[in-house]
């Protein structure tokens, strides 16, 4: 491997730093640079062990001269910048020091037959990426994000998915028209209505694959995708709450079809 390049920026002003700025602080500026931002040994090491390339280090200048080897040599190239410089830049309380910028995957193409969630208009940052984390450690795979859904690629979306970006296929702006070639039962959930999910259980109810529908925090799934849901499930919530978070209810119903599946 080729030593990295290495450039000081030292200048508030330079170029490049503006437009890192807005990667780091607009969570949709990554679809106009066709690049992402990602913050912190954490996320930088799970894009690494699933074999994700940065295509540019950002070091914190205290930070550089300790950096692992697996990080300073991650990217062909590296730049490093004043520890107030990367805190600016930063969108954690307690910035991390060091940073990587990624190509934004290639578009995705929706795969039928897939175990699927699809998000409709789920608009807090914490909950899709909770929902993402959820989704992979359960093995549903493809993520297909409706209009209107938080963008997935967004920095605070990419923390609260802990890394399961990289195992997963993310399909954002996604017309409802396309749930069509899914070609697996779709599963809407809801908190009044359909069976509950431990006797869908019980009884073998829960097809696999499928796709689990989660929507809009306050509105829920539209009328239109309940209308091609094939089966419909609420959670029981014996100690009387209106409804569980969404982030919430996605956990328990994908554990309850991975489970399921299992011989």
């Amino acid at each position: 491997m080729s030593t990295p390049q290495v450039e000081h920026i030292t200048s508030r002003d330079n170029a490049f730093l503006k437009d890192l700025r807005r990667l780091a602080q607009d969570n949709t500026g990554y679809r106009k640079q066709g690049r992402f931002w990602v913050e912190g040994e954490h996320l930088g090491q799970a894009a690494l062990a699933r074999g994700a390339r940065p295509v540019l280090g950002v070091f914190a200048q205290s930070y550089w001269p300790l950096a692992p080897a697996q990080y300073a040599q991650a990217a062909v190239k590296n730049v490093v910048i004043a520890d107030r410089m990367f805190a600016d830049l930063s969108g954690l309380e307690s910035p991390a020091r060091l940073g990587f910028v990624f190509d934004l995957p290639l578009l995705q193409t929706l795969q039928p037959g897939v175990a699927t969630v699809i998000l409709d208009r789920v608009q807090d940052a914490g909950n899709v990426g909770s929902i993402l984390r959820s989704a992979s450690a359960f093995g549903f795979k493809q993520i297909i994000a409706l209009k209107g859904t938080a963008a997935l690629w967004s920095p605070k979306v990419l923390r609260a998915g802990m890394g399961a970006h990289w195992g997963l296929q993310l399909i954002e702006v996604a017309p409802l028209s396309d749930l069509a070639l899914l070609g697996v039962p779709i599963i809407v959930t809801s908190s009044h209505r359909g069976s509950f999910l431990q006797q869908a259980f019980i009884n073998n109810e829960l097809p696999m694959p499928c796709a689990w529908a989660l929507g809009h925090e306050g509105q829920g799934v539209s009328l239109e995708l309940e209308a091609m849901a094939r089966l419909h499930i609420r959670i029981a919530q014996p100690g009387g709450e209106e409804s569980l978070n969404v982030a919430a209810a996605a956990a328990i119903c994908l554990h309850a079809s991975a489970s399921w599946s299992l011989p």
